[in-house]
């Protein structure tokens, strides 16, 4: 798509002062899907020179303007042990239902900022308790978990100018032992359910997530894992008679049914996982 309103793609790095029209450019593959007749500059991130995935003691680091292809690629070092990092990360990835040249494009902020039900990295960072470091243009810095940073659909806090830097997963939630599902009217179709559950084999709480059916993320937490009428009654609860999205791609009705249908399923595998453990 060709932008015909821009004048302008500059380096990030030497934007100067912020003006309506400006956007921020990573991967574009948004920016160029469609028309975007009020953009009248492009400040590309692409030379910013941040590593895109960074192992530190608290857990793991992802750059905004990492691409889908380098998350899908992470593997764990060996001095950790990040069992929900193997279970989630590719299926993440597998559910953008994409080609290979969108997935060398596509970063994890743009498809964060971008804000959609079914965004599968919003899944991802939501259910893995991410925290989104978030920089403004009077160079002051704020974090915002991630379920706090989507406000609905298409919707986030982000104030005008500010910029995804980046997106934390702590350690403790890249430990837990996680499974996901997803469901979609199509084989290759966008997600029309998202689903992850994780649990933690220490303390036994348990956690899921629920995203794409619902207008915004949804994470429950319980002290321990729920039977499967405690679950169902608080998927209810959580999302509320009008929460469900409702477009081409499902009728809320068949969303809410096929998020219950799948919330039991995480809930009996790991807690399938938990009896063997």
């Amino acid at each position: 798509m060709d932008l015909t309103t821009v004048r302008e793609v500059c380096d990030a790095r030497h934007r100067g002062r912020w003006e309506a029209g400006d956007a921020w450019l990573a991967g574009g593959t948004y920016l160029f899907s469609e028309p975007q007749p009020r953009l009248r500059r492009l400040l590309d991130l692409g030379r910013m020179g941040w590593d895109a995935l960074r192992v530190t003691p608290g857990g793991l680091e992802i750059a905004a303007t990492c691409t889908v292809t380098q998350l899908n690629a992470f593997v764990p070092p060996e001095a950790v042990t990040w069992p929900a990092a193997e279970a989630l990360f590719a299926p993440c990835c597998r559910a953008f239902s994409s080609s290979f040249k969108v997935w060398n494009a596509a970063t994890v902020g743009g498809n964060i900022c971008l804000a959609l039900p079914a965004a599968p990295l919003v899944a991802l960072a939501a259910a893995l308790e991410g925290e989104c470091l978030l920089l403004a243009q009077d160079g002051s810095e704020r974090r915002l978990p991630v379920t706090q940073l989507i406000t609905g659909a298409g919707r986030t806090a982000l104030t005008e100018g500010e910029l995804l830097r980046s997106v934390r997963l702590p350690a403790k939630a890249l430990s837990r032992r996680a499974a996901v599902r997803r469901a979609a009217l199509r084989p290759q179709g966008r997600s029309a359910v998202l689903l992850i559950g994780t649990i933690d084999l220490k303390d036994g709480t348990w956690r899921m997530t629920i995203t794409a059916s619902t207008q915004r993320p949804v994470v429950m937490s319980f002290d321990r894992p729920p039977t499967e009428r405690s679950l169902r009654e608080a998927v209810e609860q959580a999302v509320g008679p009008d929460g469900w999205v409702d477009d081409v791609h499902g009728h809320p009705a068949w969303r809410r049914h096929m998020t219950l249908l799948l919330a039991e399923e995480l809930r009996t595998e790991l807690t399938a996982d938990e009896e063997r453990a």
